[in-house]
């Protein structure tokens, strides 16, 4: 008896990679995120700017101690003592790049009980 050897079709994965390398090349020209800029446009150079805090807002820096328009606060109802009901509906507080987190959320959480609407965290934006 003999035995009938049947061959395997072979399958068609150089057509399954065509067919996914199109999709990627539709998707990379497809699928932009953002309009790019302008060739023209050319952008603020802002290097040799002084690193300022807005003049309103509450500094702190790394090791925790708050500063408000350049005078030196205890703690938080220090700042708060002095406000106005219309200053406390938006606070601005500038940490340092290195204070501790818990830091922060401690001191944003004294300003929401002491009275304050809104906290607003300035942070530096850079253009990448």
């Amino acid at each position: 008896m003999r035995q009938i050897t049947r061959k395997k079709k072979a399958e068609p994965t150089i057509a399954l990679i065509n067919i996914v390398f199109l999709m990627l090349i539709f998707f990379l020209v497809a699928g932009t995120l953002a309009q790019p800029l302008d060739r023209e446009l050319e952008l603020v150079e802002t290097s040799a700017l002084d690193g300022r805090e807005p003049p309103d807002a509450l500094v702190i820096n790394a090791a925790g101690d708050l500063s408000y328009r350049g005078t030196a606060l205890p703690d938080v109802v220090a700042f708060l003592q002095d406000r106005a009901e219309d200053q406390l509906a938006e606070v601005r507080i500038v940490p340092d790049r290195a204070l501790a987190a818990d830091r922060l959320v401690e001191v944003s959480r004294n300003l929401r009980e002491g009275g304050a609407q809104s906290v607003i965290i300035v942070t530096e934006r850079a253009l990448q």
